[in-house]
């Protein structure tokens, strides 16, 4: 069921801190005009932790107004309180979403049982007609659901039937297509793991779930359907060209500090947001917590952008056509990077 690239949108803001709705139209309408097979609302990279539950289940609703069916509709509701999610998911199925992509439960730090058990158990349980797709990336959350899990869940629940692979271990992703069969979706939650996890016969991938598409939704989509074709030679010359996006999903830099050097993480979505701003789309500010990136960071995002402009322009031509912007000017007047960098 689950193929293809689904694009984790961010969640555009107005420079005051507030959801920009019209914003988020347009590029639901950008990623639908460019061939993505789903969105993802309020996702990590949708800033899912600072919005409000208020705000949370608004974002649902527009989005699945605004996709009106043309592709398929995805909505995080994971949380690390079971209830919370539990209602979260209930709005999101009546908001008519596709499915709800839950989070290992983080900060507390439930086992794998129970996380099956205490989570998504009584999750698909209560909403048998709604797709329920785990994310497990113990990065971010110091959990993890083990394949061993998802397999019992895939086994008892029809609507366990997928789940976001985000842990950076092949072995891990080779487990859970052994236990769970060939009738189990595994997406990719890294960019730039897309292509091993979709061309490992051991892994079998059918898609992912991207934050680079959030720009180039039209190069990614091709990219992922020349795998399902089992043309890889197309695909890794996509993915080649595609490389500078994936390496500032997360940006490191090394800044100084009265103290010495101090090394600076800048993690997503501040970088796609940040690039977003200067080439002219719907973006806006990160809310707090998260702020700016360093004049080194931004830097880094330019370098890495204008390679594929200067190499592969294409990969960027949907953005030029479809806002209406000068991506020359955007990417090489330092006045569209005033206000996006720590002074």
């Amino acid at each position: 069921m689950f193929s293809g690239c689904y694009t984790a949108l961010i969640t555009p803001m107005t420079q005051n801190g507030q959801i920009d709705y019209d914003g988020l139209h347009n590029l639901i309408d950008f990623q639908i005009k460019n061939g993505v097979k789903g969105i993802l609302a309020v996702g990590t990279t949708g800033e899912s932790p600072t919005l409000d539950w208020f705000e949370h289940s608004k974002v649902i609703e527009k989005t699945c107004v605004f996709a009106q069916k043309k592709v398929h509709t995805i909505a995080g509701t994971g949380s690390n309180s079971t209830k919370e999610s539990i209602e979260g998911t209930e709005h999101a199925r009546n908001a008519g979403v596709d499915a709800v992509l839950l989070v290992d439960p983080y900060y507390n730090g439930p086992s794998s049982l129970e996380i099956r058990r205490e989570y998504l158990e009584p999750i698909a349980s209560k909403f048998p007609d709604v797709q329920v797709i785990p994310y497990i990336i113990p990065g971010r959350t110091g959990t993890q659901l083990l394949p061993q899990d998802i397999a019992i869940l895939h086994a008892q629940y029809p609507n366990v039937s997928c789940v976001k692979e985000a842990t950076g271990d092949l072995k891990n992703s080779e487990l859970t297509r052994k236990f769970c069969g060939e009738d189990f979706d595994i997406l990719s939650g890294d960019d730039d793991k897309t292509l091993t996890l979709m061309a490992s016969p051991e892994i079998a991938a059918s898609g992912v779930i991207s934050v680079a598409s959030n720009v180039a939704p039209r190069t990614v989509s091709d990219m992922v359907h020349y795998l399902l074709d089992g043309d890889k030679e197309s695909a890794n010359v996509l993915a080649q060209a595609l490389q500078p996006l994936f390496n500032i999903v997360t940006v490191k830099t090394q800044e100084p500090s009265p103290y010495g050097p101090v090394v600076c993480k800048a993690r997503n979505p501040l970088a796609y947001k940040t690039l977003m701003n200067i080439l002219g789309m719907p973006s806006g500010p990160c809310r707090q917590p998260l702020g700016k990136m360093t004049r080194n960071g931004v830097d880094l995002v330019l370098t890495n952008v204008r390679k594929i402009y200067e190499s592969n322009p294409q990969v960027l031509e949907p953005i030029s056509d479809y806002f209406g912007v000068d991506l020359q000017d955007r990417l090489y007047n330092p006045k569209y990077i005033e206000g996006l960098y720590y002074a």
